[in-house]
């Protein structure tokens, strides 16, 4: 079984990149959460609607499960004790005062991952500054490290949100703040990386949801880092991802099992999470884990039975998780309608709805 994330390499995508037969582009430009659009792949016919459509789209009965992890300042800048410069990326949630990351050389977002220098390589017991405080090593393998910082609770969280900043994307030109890469239901900070699905889900795409007898659930799945900029590294992504599924939601989706009504993941993170806590016996069980799941096209998904997802071409590897749900051609259609109408892939882009026959 094969799981890849549920965003391509983000700053490794070219300007406009192919859709699939005749050559069509997506593009990539960022596109308001409240302006993105929607590629509908329930047929052989895909459709295209406005996002705001959703609970028009869905039965009443449907349980639609959310990723509720809140974006964290992921990019710290860190200067070594003899002053080399890097920057840490946060792949994980803080545990307690440890940092898990990956580092990266000297730069900033306009250059790509894989074209940023090398960066120090870090030893065990080595003292840093991350931000405005030290942290001192306790594990290195290459460019992962793990450290603890001194401080703890409310003062080492004040200090990387005023020190860290979200991982910027080499094609957006101007700094993402903080801000703009939140769900508007985010709640823990666990995400390394937006759970970008769920951003044209704004209050009044929920509230129609609600209103059209469609059921909300969430869960917390700490989304992590897309990219490294070390080759070796991102193949190995996803790695495994801490998540937490509640009894609460456990108990919708079985209500829902019972109703007749369908499981919606919004986005991957969604997918690998229920997955993951279904495969022992293929039973939800609530409580924590840690995701090691990966799909490819042969898997059948045991829970979920739709997926909102950003628009991904073939040859990306998120590509072959969305043939899970949906035929490679039915996907390539649903891409060619996209390219024609100027749809944007990337975590900023446009949308689609696949619903498994």
């Amino acid at each position: 079984m094969k799981f890849t994330r549920s965003m391509p390499r983000r700053d490794r995508v070219p300007r406009n990149h192919s859709a699939g037969g005749g050559g069509a582009q997506l593009r990539t430009e960022e596109v308001s959460r409240h302006a993105v659009r929607l590629v509908v792949i329930d047929s052989d016919v895909p459709r295209l609607v406005p996002f705001g459509a959703l609970p028009q789209l869905l039965r009443a009965g449907d349980l639609v499960v959310l990723n509720d992890a809140a974006t964290l300042p992921a990019s710290l800048p860190g200067v070594t004790g003899d002053g080399a410069l890097f920057e840490l990326r946060l792949s994980g949630p803080i545990d307690g005062n440890r940092l898990s990351g990956v580092l990266l050389g000297e730069g900033d977002h306009r250059t790509r991952t894989e074209h940023r220098p090398a960066p120090p390589m870090l030893a065990v017991g080595e003292r840093v500054q991350i931000g405005g405080f030290s942290a001192t090593v306790i594990a290195a393998a290459g460019r992962r490290v793990e450290l603890i910082a001194p401080l703890a609770g409310d003062d080492l969280w004040q200090a990387i949100y005023a020190a860290g900043a979200p991982v910027q994307y080499a094609h957006r030109p101007e700094l993402l703040p903080l801000y703009a890469v939140q769900t508007a239901y985010a709640a823990r900070p666990w995400a390394a990386e937006m759970p970008s699905a769920g951003r044209p889900l704004t209050w009044d795409v929920l509230l129609g949801l609600r209103r059209a007898g469609v059921e909300l659930a969430t869960l917390t799945h700490a989304a992590g880092l897309s990219a490294t900029g070390d080759e070796a590294l991102d193949r190995a992504l996803p790695w495994p991802e801490r998540y937490e599924l509640p009894r609460r939601t456990v108990a919708a989706i079985a209500a829902a099992k019972a109703r007749g009504g369908r499981v919606i993941a919004v986005g991957t993170t969604v997918v690998r999470a229920l997955e993951a806590a279904a495969q022992q016996d293929g039973v939800l069980h609530a409580g924590g884990g840690v995701a090691t799941l990966r799909l490819d096209p042969g898997y059948a998904p045991k829970i979920v039975d739709g997926l909102i997802s950003g628009l991904h071409s073939p040859g990306e590897s998120h590509f072959d998780l969305l043939r899970a749900f949906a035929p490679r051609e039915r996907l390539e259609r649903a891409l060619v309608l996209a390219a024609i109408h100027g749809l944007s892939s990337h975590e900023l882009g446009d949308a689609c709805l696949i619903l498994r026959a």
